[in-house]
């Protein structure tokens, strides 16, 4: 027997190398990939996440996200996705209905007029007519697919991309690798009104990726900043105080990382860093009575008017995502009386969409700002039925095809890709997956989404995970 492995002595490079039938021809397959670029991955972070600015992979035209979540899934046959064939084929059978979560029935005409906007003459729904004015700065596609009819796993395919596993959001991936602009802010915010969607902090979660990526959340129902961010000011300690609390904890911190090493304690410690010194920035950020009136009017009075404010001056303020959610739980989930329900949903967003649009592109902020508007998924052409066969006037879940729109940061605006098939059920024509979504985002913030990669158990992870490809035709 050999020696004992506590006593035998390290092995040194050049035996190492001759004990390794391929070494020497993989050091020098390495030399070769990685004078040619192909080695280069997301840049590094710092030990436990920094969250420093950093270089993508090549110039980007977006350097920044806000993310409309419309979550609870928007009929995209009511929005975006005008069927005619509804209207012709109302109270009878479609030729085909897939299957469903819930029972449904006949075909389901919109109860809402569509007409054609801008030089593109692109057709939209009287439910987003202010929206509509911008249609030819806009991208829709008609086409996007997700796996299943459910809310929990579909919201964690568009925002984590996998539905099954836990991964982390795509906020928490864009932070990764582009770091943010303002130290003093969180680099990636979800705003909120009311609570919690579905599904909760795991639809902005950092995952494997360093604590530091996880998304901030804000209740944006409030107006007062005390009500928004908890603790935004100390009752006792001084600025002072407060300084030397936190470079204590430093020190200490510092030493158990010597004998230990975990992200754990470095993430914590950079939310204090990070608390302290949002005390004075978030203040200004959240107060939109420095706003002039002109602007505020611009978005309107109520929640959505206020959260999309915040919106931009976060942005503009370099917090690289934001997602605007509509509300807690799934207020787009509309199973019944879905006339009424979406009027009422739209009419709280549409004109706020429409400022932020307006007021971007004002700034210059729109060409470098990539707008994502849409839900987990749409909802069926067919109407939904009670348990006893009667009409409940609304949609259930439809997974097979739906719609989002982008806009901004080098989309290529006035374009419709993709289709559904005659009466909105499938993506038939150019099917986008969720996957191909997140790789034409993340190429237009300047990454090769094969490469923008974070080792953990041994395998090198990515959000597209082994799919997506970058959806050419919308690029500007």
């Amino acid at each position: 027997m050999g020696r004992p492995l506590a006593t035998r002595p390290p092995m040194t490079r050049r035996e190492l190398l001759s004990r390794s039938g391929l070494g020497l021809g993989a050091l020098a397959t390495l030399g070769v990939l990685a004078d040619a670029g192909d080695l280069a991955a997301a840049p590094s972070p710092a030990a436990g996440g920094g969250l420093e600015p950093r270089t993508p992979h090549f110039p980007g035209r977006a350097k920044r996200v806000i993310h409309i979540f419309l979550n609870g899934g928007p009929s995209h046959v009511d929005t975006f996705d005008p069927k005619p064939m509804l209207a012709k084929y109302a109270g009878q059978p479609l030729p085909e209905t897939p299957l469903t979560e819930r029972k449904t029935g006949a075909a389901f005409p919109s109860p809402f007029r569509f007409r054609r906007y801008g030089e593109s003459g692109i057709e939209v729904s009287e439910l987003f007519a202010e929206t509509a004015r911008h249609i030819d700065d806009i991208a829709v596609i008609r086409s996007m697919y997700a796996q299943v009819p459910n809310h929990e796993p579909s919201l964690m395919l568009m925002n984590c991309g996998d539905s099954v596993r836990p991964r982390p959001s795509v906020g928490a991936w864009v932070l990764y690798g582009l770091g943010t602009e303002n130290q003093n802010l969180p680099g990636f915010i979800a705003l909120c009104p009311g609570g919690y969607p579905i599904k909760g902090v795991e639809n902005w979660q950092a995952g494997f990726l360093p604590g530091a990526y996880q998304g901030t959340y804000i209740d944006s129902k409030h107006e007062r900043i005390d009500r928004m961010i908890e603790n935004i000011d100390h009752p006792q300690a001084s600025t002072d105080a407060q300084r030397r609390q936190l470079d204590l904890l430093a020190t200490l911190g510092a030493d158990h990382r010597e004998a230990i090493r975990d992200d754990r304690l470095d993430a914590r410690i950079q939310s204090f860093e990070l608390a302290f010194r949002m005390q004075v920035e978030a203040s200004e950020a959240f107060d939109l009575a420095r706003e002039p009136a002109h602007v505020r009017a611009l978005y309107g009075e109520g929640i959505h008017g206020r959260q999309t404010l915040i919106a931009r001056r976060l942005v503009e303020r370099g917090v690289r995502y934001v997602q605007l959610w509509h509300g807690a739980g799934q207020p787009w989930d509309n199973h019944d009386n879905i006339e009424a329900n979406h009027r009422r949903l739209a009419a709280e967003i549409d004109r706020p969409i429409a400022a932020l649009l307006t007021d971007l592109k004002a700034r210059g902020l729109l060409e470098d700002t990539l707008v994502l508007w849409g839900g987990e998924f749409g909802r069926t052409p067919s109407v939904e039925l009670s348990a006893d066969g009667k009409s409940l006037l609304g949609r259930d879940h439809n997974h097979y095809g739906f719609s989002v729109w982008m806009a901004g940061g080098g989309i290529k605006g006035g374009t419709v890709f993709g289709a559904t098939d005659d009466f909105g059920f499938r993506a038939e024509r150019d099917p986008v997956s969720v996957h191909d979504l997140h790789a034409t985002m993340l190429h237009l913030l300047g990454f090769n989404h094969e490469r923008l990669t974070y080792r953990y158990a041994g395998r090198d992870f990515r959000l597209t995970d082994v799919h997506g490809r970058v959806l050419r035709e919308l690029l500007a």
